[in-house]
């Protein structure tokens, strides 16, 4: 029975020793696996960082992600916020407001003017008004296939935000 008693004090002790160098010794700490080329669902722009910053506190910026609205109702949904306590400045909320536009809005492609439709769809001012053009001689545009057809419009571009094209 000693030898027994023995090798518990002696397993006891050298848990003690193996705890209190555990504990002396700093944690590693790694930070989060993140490479330079992950690509952020918050693609770059003026109004991104306000974002991140006004919609932090209260539910973090991920929220406008897999929602579409009109520029009208992502204002809507701006005035909510503040009302409800969000803190921004009057550039902030517009930055934000522009951003949200340009990134989450639907495309209304058969109606929104040319300036509308150069901001959300990323093509240059002739081709935005090539499209408006082509619409009002042949009428509305059907599909994403028809809009392909517009010489000059980058079908990568658009691919990209078939999700949001209304037609």
């Amino acid at each position: 029975m000693g030898s027994l008693n023995a090798n518990i004090a002696i397993a006891i002790g050298a848990a003690i020793m193996m705890a209190s160098a555990a504990a002396q010794t700093p944690p590693q700490t790694t930070a989060p696996a993140q490479t330079t080329t992950e690509k952020s669902p918050f693609p770059p722009g003026p109004g991104r960082e306000a974002l991140f910053k006004v919609c932090n506190d209260c539910h973090g910026p991920e929220s406008v992600l897999g929602q579409l609205k009109t520029r009208e109702e992502w204002s809507k949904t701006l005035d909510e916020m503040s009302a409800n306590g969000a803190q921004g400045t009057d550039e902030e909320w517009n930055s934000i407001l522009e951003y949200l536009d340009k990134n989450y809005s639907l495309i209304m492609v058969n109606t929104a003017a040319a300036k509308d439709l150069a901001s959300k769809l990323d093509v240059p001012t002739e081709t935005a008004d090539a499209i408006v053009r082509i619409r009002t001689e042949k009428g509305k545009f059907k599909s994403i296939d028809d809009l392909k057809q517009v010489p000059g419009l980058d079908a990568t571009k658009l691919d990209a935000r078939k999700d949001r094209l209304v037609f």
